[in-house]
């Protein structure tokens, strides 16, 4: 993937960095560009005047003229300083992310950055080599500090790094990979810290995981339906129509193309049928996975836009003037983080409705209980569902806003910040929580489709289970449930068991 000044990254494009390790290239008409901006930069540190960012000190610490001789022991002290998060290791994909994001917006010239400290962000990417950065630290304002300030470190040669997942120096690192470390010079301290990066780089990760999850959302939907000898004729286009959302109609489109052709839902349609409605959470399905779609469109345009913008502060502008702003400030991105954990806590709580319904019973008609071999012997998936409920439990308390508790810092001076890192941090978390819910819901509905037989459901969710089948087993006595669990959670996060149904109906929506 080249870089281009005046291109922003695609969502796509970002997912292939970070997660796949998708190489990079900054084009010559960019490092041409950074150059000529450069210029700017080293006439105002020349000057006798002060200027931010160049020849003071940062924040708090701003009203101090830093002497020439001193300004490279400045840049360093700040990237030392400001690498200071704690905790559990943030994800390679994350970080990467950030990485690239960052590098990106030096190659806009807009924040005076010299050619050959971009490059060293390119090659360390292309090395794979990510710098280690730990859960906390950012207030998702003046940018992600420390998770910024710790790729910044192990572009000069410190810090601690992971190549291919294993740990080492940043020093050792770049020696091997032929990477001379970054001696940084005036403004590049700043510019290599002050960003959006890493919200934005979880939030374009959550964004396509998401897309995913809702389309397995659909799939597991559908299935349950099948499961519960539900009725498709909610799904009809012209009831979607009296209600023009594009969500909505999408997943309701969806479920219909899944449970074409099934035998399960043929028998009991018509006449014979004495129920007048099937409980919400199936007969509702498409309006809550609907949101999560219009939701995840509302969060990419702001990614979007995010991915075109040029932050740092001071910004150097195409003139020539370096300004103070404050676009570093993350509530654009903080909100939307924070709104995608609610529907996906919503379809996780349909999902586990469902899932509860076809172990009862007394409501799945005519399934037995806990869909166990032998019940009363074997509990079957009760404590499968246990899970289910322990995650969306979960998943409801990741859904409090984090962007509504600013806290001050930098001694008043940024004493209002939008916690967007936070936000993000605990999206990742009630995605992979959902992925699990969809999961649990997904085996048990291929279970009770099992225990229909003779009748068959429809191709695209018999696919489905057959691909389930190859890694995990249908009834039986009791055993161990654990790796079973954990084997349908991969086959969703991969979006395999999604696959074998697509081979079916084509792309999902």
């Amino acid at each position: 993937m080249v870089l281009q000044a005046g291109r922003p990254l695609t969502e796509a494009e970002v997912v292939a960095v970070a997660r796949d390790g998708a190489p990079v290239e900054i084009s010559p008409a960019s490092l041409d560009q950074l150059r000529a901006a450069r210029v700017h930069v080293d006439e105002m540190a020349a000057s006798a005047t002060p200027v931010y960012g160049i020849s003071t000190g940062f924040g708090a610490l701003a009203t101090r003229h830093i002497p020439t001789e001193l300004r490279t022991q400045l840049q360093r002290s700040l990237v030392r300083s400001h690498a200071a998060s704690s905790g559990g290791e943030v994800e390679t994909e994350v970080v990467r992310g950030l990485m690239l994001l960052r590098l990106q917006t030096m190659t806009t010239g807009r924040t005076g950055v010299r050619s050959e400290t971009a490059s060293a962000y390119a090659a360390m990417l292309n090395a794979g080599i990510t710098p280690v950065v730990r859960e906390f630290g950012s207030l998702g304002c003046s940018g992600d500090l420390a998770p910024l300030a710790h790729a910044a470190l192990a572009v000069m040669g410190e810090g601690d790094v992971r190549v291919d997942g294993v740990a080492t120096t940043a020093a050792d690192a770049l020696a091997q990979a032929g990477i001379e470390p970054v001696v940084l010079a005036e403004k590049e301290g700043l510019a290599l810290i002050n960003g959006t990066d890493g919200m934005l780089a979880m939030l374009m990760l959550a964004c396509t995981d998401l897309e995913r999850l809702a389309r397995t959302a659909d799939l597991t939907a559908a299935m349950s339906l099948e499961a519960l000898l539900g009725t498709d004729r909610v799904l009809a286009d012209d009831l979607m129509s009296l209600r023009p959302q594009v969500g909505q109609a999408l997943a309701a489109s969806n479920m219909r193309r899944l449970l074409d052709g099934s035998l399960i839902v043929a028998s009991h349609r018509g006449p014979q049928d004495a129920r007048v409605q099937d409980a919400y959470s199936v007969r509702c399905a498409p309006q809550v996975a609907g949101g999560l779609r219009d939701t995840v469109a509302h969060a990419r345009l702001i990614a979007a836009r995010e991915a075109a913008s040029a932050i740092d502060n001071p910004v150097l502008l195409p003139d020539g003037r370096l300004e103070s702003n404050g676009n570093f400030h993350g509530a654009p991105l903080a909100y939307v983080l924070d709104f995608l954990a609610i529907p996906a806590a919503d379809v996780a709580s349909i999902s586990e409705r469902r899932t509860d319904r076809m172990l009862d019973a007394k409501r799945s008609h005519g399934l037995p209980a806990f869909l166990a071999h032998d019940p009363g012997v074997d509990s079957g998936l009760m404590i499968a569902q246990y899970t289910q409920a322990a995650l969306v439990s979960e998943l409801k308390r990741l859904a409090v806003p984090a962007s509504v508790d600013s806290i001050p810092s930098s001694a008043m001076q940024e004493d209002h910040v939008s916690m967007g890192w936070s936000a993000g941090r605990k999206l990742r978390r009630a995605v992979d929580a959902l992925t699990r819910v969809l999961a649990i819901e997904l085996m048990t509905a291929a279970r009770a489709l099992d225990l229909r037989a003779p009748l068959t459901p429809a191709p695209a969710t018999a696919a489905a289970v057959a691909a389930l089948r190859a890694t995990v087993a249908g009834v039986g006595p009791d055993r161990y449930l654990t790796p079973e669990i954990e084997a349908v959670v991969s086959l969703v996060r991969s979006g395999a068991v999604l696959d074998a149904a697509q081979a079916v109906t084509g792309p999902l929506e």
